[in-house]
């Protein structure tokens, strides 16, 4: 697949791009949710200025990518675990 040339409207600007035809859709999403967050701090907290709203964005959502690493690292842990306990049933029955 080609590139295509499009346009994301971010806090009412536009940022031009080239973007792989698969990642198109999911960067056009990413930039409608961006502009829904920016929307709630913007009504919820009265905060107009749009560097504010950026910076508020960009830390919520590295909040919830720090979250979301510590909770793979649990399940991953877990995961580990039931393949220890497997792994000596397995042995145990040689």
């Amino acid at each position: 697949m080609g590139e295509l040339s499009i346009k994301i409207r971010i806090a009412e600007r536009e940022y031009p791009m080239r973007v792989k035809e698969e990642e198109e859709e999911r960067l056009r999403v990413v930039g409608k949710v961006l502009n829904e967050r920016i929307r709630f701090y913007k009504d919820q907290f009265g905060i107009q200025d749009k560097q504010d709203l950026l910076a508020m964005v960009a830390f919520e959502t590295m909040v919830e990518k720090l979250k979301l690493e510590d909770d793979k690292g649990d399940h991953l842990t877990k995961v580990g675990q039931h393949l220890d306990i497997l792994d000596e049933l397995l042995s145990s029955v040689k």
